[in-house]
């Protein structure tokens, strides 16, 4: 029995109820707005509901009173062991073992398609991360930010939202031209000009340069501007990519910010259609020579110009720009990830769905991530002054860093310990749960030498506290998919594979699935294979929510 069929058993009791003291009145009531609990005592039972407490007022009498009459109806229902008042009236349910342990057989029979649930369902969401500038290796900061963002649209497609990845490249603007000087430069066997790139891997953009246009050094400066900005460019763009994808992240769009700037048959570029757009909503004015977009209108601390007196567009118009481009693909609601030096880009995104006639509570979501540091990290010998993603995977692997950057929340610092993480211990978190899921694959193997197989289920069987716990936790990871989707925190499903391993260990140090000894094979053992299987399901979708292996062996 799992909190729906409970739900709806307890609208059942409530019907007769609601009748009784309110004839005539409908109980404006679904399953859905009936919530339960997970004691903290499993003494207490398996689930607490405060609904007596909810309805108390309405239906004219005292909480407690309320919850007896609705735990006598319950007590009554296939499945319900019991059930108590406790304090000033929760109910506390006990299932009885067949009721309860009849989720084993359901995790194994849906695979991994256990924990999908459909709260985002008919939600069409473009998440936007990483969106590093094209000019050099990503650091730690788009590290953090590449674990968290495909974390957040794993679970949200988990959660039956249509998403899609995005990142925004900034191929436009003064950063390319330096870039390309730079790698003049050091094609020329001269310095880095001022406000320019440095590094060995500048070195090395401009040696692939020259390998694929041999003439490179003999073309006129302005030519060679142009060449090693597209090449490098091409080649830079093209190992951000690579990075990534060794990082289990794959993006579905690769937007070029040049695309904005680009003209159209009739010599009109997005950013042009931008400014009429948000004309036409009317939180445009014209002002000393200049375009303003009024987002003071939407909580912006100021105006923002969009066109220069001048003629020249700002930064904001691209932005305007790239806002109303995805509403035009199709993206209702658009998630920014954006780092903590961009806090200043929260109202100034939300006052632009203002002005472009969206909702800036609903349609557009600003997260900001906070520093990450790592204990021992060596500055780049590429880039000397960060610390590149590759290195960091190559160092601590991609399941240690991936797991280690999505348990914490986004926006509280993290400095991760390399030590504990390199750790093959139970004190390293993404060991501890890799090796409770592979823990579950040795007991099946050890099973089947056993002859032990999953040919009997009698849920009824499964009645040691620890086989409670663990069914009880395994219950909740739907729960916990649904609530990481909706508040946009991957760590809680980090969070729960832990306390789920913990719970597993202890029902493999009570439960025994082969017989020992002589004892006779018998229904329970075959059952708590079932058992066994269903928790290394849940690890396997709770760590592919993760984007984090799930090893058979250790």
């Amino acid at each position: 029995m799992n909190p729906e069929t409970l739900a709806e058993a307890l609208l059942a009791v409530l019907a007769p109820l609601n009748e009784e003291r309110r004839p005539g009145e409908p109980l404006a009531l679904a399953a859905s707005d009936i919530v339960f609990e997970r004691p903290r005592n499993r003494d207490h039972g398996d689930w607490a509901s405060n609904i007596a407490m909810r309805l108390a007022k309405p239906f004219g009498t005292n909480p407690r009173d309320l919850a007896q009459q609705i735990a006598d109806g319950l007590a009554q229902v296939d499945g319900v062991a019991s059930a108590e008042v406790a304090g000033p009236g929760f109910i506390n349910i006990r299932l009885d073992a067949a009721a309860a342990g009849a989720l084993a057989k359901t995790i194994v029979d849906a695979g991994a398609a256990y924990g999908h649930n459909d709260t985002q369902a008919g939600r069409s969401i473009n998440i936007e991360f990483v969106s590093a500038n094209p000019t050099g290796p990503l650091h730690i900061g788009h590290t953090r930010w590449a674990a968290l963002g495909d974390a957040i649209a794993r679970v949200l497609a988990a959660s039956g939202a249509t998403v899609a990845r995005e990142f925004y490249i900034n191929d436009a603007g003064a950063q390319m031209e330096r870039f390309a000087a730079s790698i003049v430069a050091a094609a020329n066997g001269q310095p880095t000009p001022e406000g320019g790139y440095a590094g060995s891997y500048i070195g090395d953009l401009a040696t692939r340069v020259i390998a694929a246009r041999p003439e490179f050094l003999e073309l006129p400066a302005d030519e060679q501007q142009l060449v090693a900005r597209e090449l490098g460019y091409e080649y830079q763009l093209a190992e951000q990519q690579d990075s990534l994808s060794k990082f289990n992240v794959d993006f579905d769009v690769w937007f070029s910010e040049r695309t904005l700037h680009a003209k159209n048959d009739d010599g009109v570029s997005l950013v042009d259609q931008a400014v009429d757009r948000l004309r036409e909503q009317g939180h445009v004015l014209d002002q000393d020579d200049a375009v303003w977009v009024r987002t003071t209108d939407f909580g912006d601390d100021k105006d923002r110009v969009i066109r220069r007196s001048n003629g020249e567009y700002t930064y904001f118009a691209a932005d305007a720009a790239y806002y109303l481009n995805k509403g035009d693909r199709g993206f209702e609601h658009k998630i920014y990830l954006l780092g903590a030096d961009h806090h200043g880009y929260v109202h100034r995104l939300k006052a632009l769905a203002g002005a472009a006639g969206d909702d800036p509570e609903k349609d557009v979501e600003v997260l900001i991530g906070q520093l990450v540091s790592v204990g021992g990290a060596r500055l780049s010998k590429r880039a000397g002054n960060i610390i590149e993603m590759d290195d960091l995977r190559e160092w601590l692997g991609t399941d240690a860093l991936r797991y280690s950057l999505e348990r914490s929340p986004a926006d509280s610092p993290l400095a991760l310990d390399p030590e504990l993480l390199q750790k093959r211990t139970n004190d390293n978190p993404v060991f501890y749960v890799q090796y409770a899921h592979a823990r579950t694959h040795n007991v099946a193997r050890n099973a089947a030498d056993s002859g032990v197989d999953r040919s009997e289920f009698a849920p009824e069987t499964l009645t040691h506290e620890t086989e409670a716990a663990l069914l009880g936790a395994l219950q909740e990871f739907p729960r916990i998919v649904a609530f990481a989707a909706e508040v946009r925190e991957p760590h809680r499903i980090a969070r729960y594979l832990e306390e789920l391993a913990g719970l597993y260990h202890r029902w493999y140090d009570n439960c025994r699935v082969i017989p020992q000894g002589d004892d006779p094979l018998e229904s329970v053992h075959r059952t708590r294979l079932w058992l066994n299987d269903a928790a290394g399901q849940v690890f396997r979708n709770g760590l592919g929510l993760l984007g984090v292996s799930a090893p058979e062996r250790m």
